[in-house]
């Protein structure tokens, strides 16, 4: 790309918060924020050393990083990380909502306690985020919210997964019709079978067998979308589901 051709997202300079930071997609998105100037707020339930390592490579990009553990669910450590930011950084002014439990069992074999964990991370948690960043970016007038859905509610996917997927969906929607006139937008990914770290297959076991694309995702092929929604550019987007799911399912 020539110089005149660059597209300056506007991301540079400001405070991008990441859950779920540690590994796969959460890893590479903080990575691709940093890349393009955005100071981080990241953070993790349990690998801390892994967390820590993905802060030391964004400092390294020229950032600054605030990492701490922060279980989503808990409405205390989600204040304090939120506050923790607001004091080292300034405030916040996008928020990834990446962190999730997978509950994948068959219905008749899951838990109630794994149902209820699954709501408290992928439901509870995006709620204690919002409700602790939206004041910040009301102050700024300007604030964009990511939130990862999935393909499961729209291809008939296990009970559990499958509706939480679809909550988080609804709850954006919300979000974006009530925050829109402060300038927050808030929107949706839902990706489908993206490889994880360590995952050399090339067309993995679980693929959808109607899938044209017949191939795991990469998370950068998502994470560039983070980006665009997080840009200037993506300013009069807003409460859309959007899939990465290499057609496995049409929207």
């Amino acid at each position: 790309m020539h110089a005149e051709e660059y597209v300056d997202t506007g991301i540079k300079g400001k405070v991008v918060l990441i859950t779920g930071a540690s590994r796969n997609m959460g890893r590479v998105a903080a990575l691709t924020f940093a890349r393009e100037g955005a100071n981080l707020a990241i953070c993790t339930s349990t690998k801390i050393a892994a967390l820590n390592q993905v802060a030391d490579e964004a400092r390294a990009l020229g950032v600054a990083v605030v990492a701490e553990k922060c279980d989503v669910s808990d409405s205390a450590a989600v204040r304090d990380f939120v506050g923790k930011t607001r004091d080292e950084l300034g405030g916040i002014d996008v928020a990834v909502n990446v962190a999730g439990y997978r509950c994948e069992r068959g219905f008749l074999e899951e838990s109630f306690e794994a149902w209820t964990r699954n709501i408290e991370v992928n439901l509870n948690g995006p709620f204690h985020i919002c409700q602790q960043v939206i004041p910040l970016m009301i102050e700024r007038r300007w604030g964009r919210i990511i939130n990862v859905s999935g393909v499961a509610p729209f291809i008939g996917g296990g009970a559990a997964k499958a509706m939480v997927k679809l909550g988080i969906v609804g709850f954006t929607r919300g979000i974006a019709r009530e925050f829109a006139g402060y300038n927050i937008t808030a929107n949706c990914i839902g990706p489908g079978y993206i490889a994880r770290e360590h995952d050399t297959r090339e067309v993995p076991k679980g693929l959808n067998p109607m899938q044209p694309i017949r191939r795991a995702g990469r998370p950068e092929e998502v994470t560039s979308l983070m980006l665009h929604l997080a840009s200037e550019n993506a300013g009069y987007i807003t409460g859309q589901c959007y899939l990465v799911n290499g057609g496995s399912y049409f929207l």
